[in-house]
């Protein structure tokens, strides 16, 4: 409850988490929201200017550029929001298993996860595009074979902090069963820890399904896809700048919210932060953990 009532005073939180959720509601009900069919070819209006009936325009093949930025949601954001979750679920089991059993459990798990963070992201998820072939769901594939390591090693420098509270050793000391503690003493106050690395990595993987599009190593034609729909609008970028104009706006909105409404999150579960924000002194170490996050995956 004090976590809700923190961002509802924030309203750029609450401006963020709107445009996020009806963002998700467009792209899951993009049938209804379509106005037109997205891989609909008309040459004849090919390049046409925006009008009643095509709000943005028409793309060079006069496909509705309205409906292909709906149906763009799903590979852009919604499947992102999967891989997203899987990963962080696969990063959680091993980082609450490494850092709360420590030895040799988590130093196996440690040193495959340096192994996995030794490759620059970009170079990793290309070395798996190259053993699979181009596609969406390669990509995908990539994302979560590479996610997992970061996810894990950030958690379980969370769990390594909360494990050595007083009120843990006690439990242990009490015959509790390790998964009791776990779930009751670890989950709930890593909770917050989780919630922000997750949200403050949604933007970056948006980014780069966007960037791997455009280069032509994702979702392929005819499939709607807004780094797709930059690329095939770069060819006309000079005579007609609007047709980069929607695909373009679509990814810095919602890339914006989703870091906006993280910077919130942190601050609404650490209200501590809140000087910081303002006076710009500090920096949290989940801040640094987040900043460190985006170096490896460029």
């Amino acid at each position: 409850m004090r976590v809700l009532k923190n961002l509802l005073k924030d309203k750029l939180a609450m401006m963020s988490l709107l445009i996020i959720i009806l963002t998700i509601i467009v792209g899951l009900f993009a049938p209804l929201f379509s106005p037109h069919d997205p891989n609909e070819i008309t040459m004849s209006l090919r390049y046409s200017s925006p009008s009643f009936q095509y709000l943005l325009g028409n793309d060079h093949l006069g496909r509705c550029i309205l409906s292909r930025i709906i149906y763009g949601i799903r590979p852009s954001v919604l499947w992102v929001l999967l891989i997203l979750f899987i990963s962080v679920f696969i990063g959680v089991i091993l980082g609450f298993l490494a850092g709360y059993f420590r030895g040799k459990v988590d130093i196996i798990i440690m040193r495959i996860c340096d192994t996995m963070l030794s490759f620059p992201g970009y170079v990793m998820a290309l070395a798996v595009i190259g053993i699979l072939g181009v596609g969406l769901e390669n990509i995908l594939i990539a994302f979560a074979l590479i996610k997992w390591a970061w996810f894990a090693r950030v958690i379980r420098t969370s769990v390594m902090q909360y494990a050595e509270l007083d009120y843990v050793k006690f439990s242990k000391a009490s015959g509790i069963r390790d998964l009791s503690i776990i779930c009751r003493h670890i989950v709930p106050v890593t909770f917050s820890d989780i919630a922000v690395i997750s949200s403050g990595s949604i933007g970056s993987m948006i980014l780069q399904i966007s960037g791997f599009s455009f280069l032509g190593l994702g979702i392929q034609a005819p499939n709607a896809e807004w780094g797709m729909m930059l690329n095939e609008a770069r060819e006309v970028m000079f005579t007609r700048p609007e047709l980069l104009l929607a695909p373009g706006l679509a990814i810095v909105i919602v890339v914006s919210a989703f870091n906006f409404l993280s910077d919130s999150l942190q601050i609404a579960l650490d209200p501590k932060l809140i000087n910081n924000k303002h006076k710009h002194k500090q920096i949290s170490p989940l801040s640094k953990m987040k900043v460190q996050e985006k170096g490896v995956a460029n």
